[in-house]
């Protein structure tokens, strides 16, 4: 009864193996034309409605999703090859687009986001979006009153906090809570796209804008029109693409590679940084006049170590969500436990105690968290040189991701080294070309 359904409208017979192929809990429903596709829509109730097709083939369907009241969302395969259409699907109601030919990894980013976004209008009464952030310090109260106040206009925010404090959680309920909620939101991690293929993705581009450009893709910013772009891990953005992004928002328009005309855009701005961005402009990395027009309101997540009363309503909701999912049998923490992981600095922040509620639902054979269930991490606390090779705490429960703990150590490299290449090279036992290397990858001086 739990699983969703998703409405398929195509003719071609591989789409619906794919997508049952790439995302196995959805139970597929084809349809081969947008009239029997409509017939079927109102018997089955989908969850998600997936069909090929253009901007002009696709208006019947988004016509009848426009007299619903709870419509599903819309995933749209094309084929075309003019950006220009692109948009103007996301403009009539697409929830997102995507062109053949598709890989599996995308078509299952996208379903996925999909999904996680259409879950408030899935519910029978209104939902908070601040609802997923779980609180109850007044530091963390404080900040989803005045993301509150924020969403209801149109400035740009920037979202400030170390990595893992729910930054993106709280961009997902400022959008959802504008006068832009019924359009898109497009997340692009600045971070995890490399510097070269950063301005396709951000503008888009034309057939025939480089090699390997057989056919139209619509950029983000194109994707988000009408909606809401958030843009995370900015202080990793390159000089040059934040040269462009300064002129898109002081101009309000974008420039497709390969395309001669420029094009308005009518979208909002949010962007997350776990960066100093001052000390990135101190040091040459970041554009002071970018800082201001991204810093018109500032929001700073504060990390979980300044909210301990957080940690127990948090992991609850972890301890809830993993019993629904996989039938766990922790369902409680103990005083003592708790008290423990009040005393964890918590590098990871939230993202790492989710790390550590997940090993407990495996671990633990009780229903109830006792100390000594607790990673050895959490209960020793930071290593010493003392300490046994079996106490030294795992890395994995910090949270953070490769390139994160690659940055953190030779940021205390340098530190231990005063600054000097050679010495921090002896001490993480490489060279210094290799040092200067992950340096500059890391924008560290």
């Amino acid at each position: 009864m739990n699983r969703k359904i998703a409405l398929l409208i195509s003719k071609d017979p591989q789409l619906r193996q794919l997508v049952e192929a790439t995302v196995p809990q959805i139970s597929v429903q084809s349809a081969s034309t947008i009239t029997e596709g409509l017939a079927q829509w109102s018997t089955i109730s989908p969850r998600l409605v997936i069909s090929e097709g253009t901007s002009s083939t696709l208006v019947p369907l988004f016509e009848y999703a426009g007299q619903l009241p709870s419509p599903p969302p819309v995933l749209v395969i094309g084929d075309c090859h003019s950006v220009k259409d692109a948009v103007d699907i996301m403009r009539i109601g697409a929830a997102d687009y995507l062109t053949k030919p598709l890989l599996p990894a995308d078509l299952q980013t996208a379903i996925g986001r999909i999904l996680r976004r259409s879950l408030p209008m899935s519910s029978t009464a209104p939902r908070d979006p601040f609802a997923p952030i779980v609180s109850v310090s007044p530091q963390m109260n404080l900040m989803k009153h005045l993301a509150k106040e924020v969403a209801v206009t149109d400035a740009t925010v920037l979202i400030t906090g170390e990595s893992g404090t729910g930054k993106e959680l709280f961009a997902e309920a400022i959008h959802y809570s504008s006068l832009r909620a019924h359009g898109p939101l497009v997340a692009l991690n600045c971070a995890g796209i490399p510097e070269h293929l950063l301005e396709a993705e951000l503008f888009g581009y034309e057939p025939g804008a480089f090699t390997d450009a057989k056919r139209a893709k619509p950029g983000r910013f194109q994707m988000a029109e009408g909606g809401t772009l958030f843009l995370d891990e900015i202080g990793e953005m390159s000089p040059t693409a934040q040269a462009k992004l300064l002129r898109v928002l002081e101009n309000r328009t974008v420039d497709p590679l390969g395309d001669t005309q420029s094009h308005k855009i009518n979208i909002r701005i949010l962007a997350a940084t776990n960066e100093d961005l001052l000390a990135h402009i101190k040091a040459g990395r970041f554009r002071l006049d970018l800082y201001y027009r991204l810093n018109v309101y500032q929001l700073r997540i504060p990390s979980l170590r300044e909210r301990s009363e957080d940690i127990e309503p948090i992991l609850l909701i972890f301890l809830e969500r993993a019993r629904k999912e996989r039938g766990c049998r922790v369902k409680a923490i103990a005083p003592s436990a708790l008290m423990v992981l009040r005393s964890h600095t918590w590098p990871g922040n939230v993202r790492e105690l989710h790390n550590v509620v997940e090993w407990l639902t495996i671990t633990c054979k009780d229903e109830v968290i006792q100390p000594h269930h607790l990673p050895t991490s959490i209960q020793v606390g930071p290593a010493t040189d003392h300490q046994s090779p079996d106490l030294i705490p795992s890395l994995l429960a910090f949270g953070l991701s490769f390139q994160e703990m690659e940055k953190k150590l030779l940021e205390e490299a340098l530190q231990k080294a005063s600054g000097n290449v050679s010495e921090a090279s002896r001490l993480l036992k490489m060279t210094r070309n290799t040092l200067r290397y992950r340096m500059a990858k890391h924008h560290l001086q």
